[in-house]
């Protein structure tokens, strides 16, 4: 992604990391002394290079650049996409002089006057697209529904299977369906759907790269919760039916059960979905009272200027 869109980088260092927490001793004991390595690594990259302020995002791979700034004085930011920080946040917290977090929720995992809700860092694309460029990209009409499925870009397969069950409701009922499969289940899923009696208004991708105008084009999201839906559905103000990874801790559930809470999206549970999600998608398009106030609760909790904020975090510590 990086070759393609071109992105300029005046250098970059591999460092060496591994995962501790939640595998087993011998990959634990690998990972320690890669991390050691790591330190080392990161610690004459940053002598080399000199900056002025760190951003880390957590996870493992933080931790070695995160411990040779410590040594080296310099003032790091972290930035917390979900709402809930994992352990490798939660460590390196103690040396970071700010928290950047997406909603003001996260406040309460850290020391007071930690953190700042900066909102979720958009690409500029994101920013621009808008309803019309949706719709004529994707060859949409412009009176009809437009119902979003996305699990991310592996995709997501009880999603995917739930949606095949009920498509030729949703196509009958008139609603055009945008269904990003995600390249893993390509296959399956075009199988799954080839004999629909009418696939005029389904349009089926293995992987979206416009999904800022896949976004700006749809009334209402079936997906994932992961951190992503904090900054895209509400720039949006798009409703979403929010299905949280079962096998990812919590963050997932959390995420969703805010955005559910603000009357901004309807959790449902993975095991639930062959039940109840038809009936969930019909109660929020044919329900335009509903719907719009959806919308506007999804629109009243993004701001769009995630990635300014933090910029301008980032300049304030190094000066």
């Amino acid at each position: 992604m990086v070759d393609a869109y071109d992105v300029p980088f005046a250098a970059y260092g591999e460092v060496f990391a591994g995962p501790i927490v939640g595998v087993n001793p011998l990959r634990a004991i690998s990972s320690s002394v890669k991390m050691g390595i790591g330190v080392l690594q990161a610690f004459t990259f940053l002598g080399k290079h000199k900056p002025q302020a760190i951003l880390l995002t957590g996870g493992w791979a933080n931790v070695p650049v995160a411990l040779a700034a410590r040594a080296r004085g310099i003032p790091m930011l972290i930035y917390l996409p979900d709402i809930e920080p994992g352990s490798t946040i939660k460590v390196l917290s103690r040396f970071a002089a700010k928290i950047a977090t997406t909603v003001d929720a996260s406040a309460q995992f850290f020391k007071p006057g930690h953190t700042v809700a900066t909102g979720y860092p958009l690409r500029g694309a994101f920013m621009s697209a808008t309803r019309e460029q949706g719709i004529a990209h994707f060859g949409l009409s412009p009176e009809r529904k437009t119902l979003l499925i996305t699990g991310g870009s592996r995709g997501a397969r009880s999603i995917n299977q739930a949606i095949e069950a009920i498509l030729p409701d949703l196509l009958q009922d008139g609603i055009q369906v945008i269904h990003v499969t995600g390249n893993l289940d390509w296959e399956r899923s075009q199988a799954a759907t080839a004999n629909l009696p009418d696939a005029t208004n389904y349009y089926p991708f293995a992987y979206c790269d416009q999904m800022h105008l896949a976004y700006a084009a749809s009334d209402v999201v079936v997906a994932r919760a992961g951190a992503s839906t904090l900054g895209e559905l509400p720039f949006y103000g798009l409703p979403g039916i929010l299905v949280p990874y079962p096998h990812a801790w919590r963050y997932q559930r959390v995420n969703a059960d805010y955005l559910a809470e603000r009357g901004a999206a309807i959790r449902l549970d993975d095991e639930k979905m062959a039940d109840a999600l038809l009936p969930t998608i019909r109660s929020l398009m044919y329900d335009e009272g509903k719907l719009s106030a959806m919308k506007a609760s999804a629109k009243a909790l993004g701001t769009g200027q995630g990635a300014q904020h933090i910029a301008d975090l980032l300049i304030e510590l190094a000066v």
